[in-house]
């Protein structure tokens, strides 16, 4: 069974249709890359599946969006609880003004999932452990974030999201800010999470879609053109469209 199951997705910025009749199942604990030039619909399509858009007055989705078999578009949906299970990490790194320590604890705090003082520490240090940081912080856990350099501070931001245990974690572009040594950690990061998570990433890099993800689905204004695994879309796709895109003709 799919971990998400998209069927027949419209959505709209108010009159302007912004997504076209998208249909798409994700495994669960596989990587996913959204590809497609600026403004093709991947970001919005990404925010579409934990509800990010609703924070847009003028959004409006027809469709369905499962998971777990749940339609999240449903009215009784908990959408705080939802947005717990589907975490979110963007493409700027948005530390909080706060320790190092107090960054990864706030969903574990806000949500109340934790016991008492030595549960949130541990589930502070494994979120840094499963996001490769607890090494480079362990001895400034009080310090503030904004101490970290830029790939150690995107890094507490996945700790962040993984702290409150989500069983879905969406990327949108999370490297497209750093360094290629930086962005190398995130890559390895993203490859050692699937063994826990199912991952969507969205990212403009060719070579880190290659790299990171199981399947690639390429969008192109508004609409999902193709959907293969990973090695198929690089080298035999199915579509002119997307060979066109991956051997760099436009985009």
């Amino acid at each position: 069974m799919s971990k998400i199951s998209v069927s027949n997705l419209n959505f709209f910025y108010g009159k302007a249709q912004a997504l076209h009749d998208i249909s798409l199942d994700i495994p669960e604990r596989e990587v996913i890359a959204f590809v497609g030039p600026s403004g093709c619909g991947k970001s919005t399509f990404l925010r579409t599946l934990n509800r990010m858009n609703d924070t847009i007055p003028s959004a409006r989705v027809e469709g369905q969006v499962l998971i777990d078999g749940k339609n999240i578009y449903e009215a009784n949906t908990d959408v705080a609880s939802l947005r717990r299970k589907v975490g979110m990490v963007f493409q700027k790194s948005n530390p909080f003004p706060k320790s190092i320590f107090e960054n990864v604890a706030y969903g574990v705090r806000i949500n109340g999932i934790h016991k008492d003082k030595a549960d949130l520490n541990v589930r502070v240090e494994k979120a840094l452990h499963d996001a490769a940081l607890l090494d480079e912080v362990k001895d400034r856990m009080n310090t503030s974030a904004f101490g970290l350099s830029g790939g150690q501070q995107q890094r507490l931001c996945i700790a962040r999201a993984l702290a409150v245990q989500p069983e879905v974690i969406l990327m949108d572009e999370p490297a497209s800010a750093l360094d290629p040594i930086a962005t190398q950690k995130i890559e390895e990061l993203v490859v050692e999470l699937k063994k826990q998570y199912t991952i969507v990433i969205v990212t403009h890099n060719m070579q880190q879609a290659a790299r990171v993800s199981d399947r690639t689905a390429f969008f192109m204004l508004g609409k999902l053109v193709e959907v293969n695994p990973t090695q198929k879309m690089f080298t035999n796709p199915d579509e002119k469209l997307t060979e066109d895109y991956v051997t760099g003709r436009f985009g």
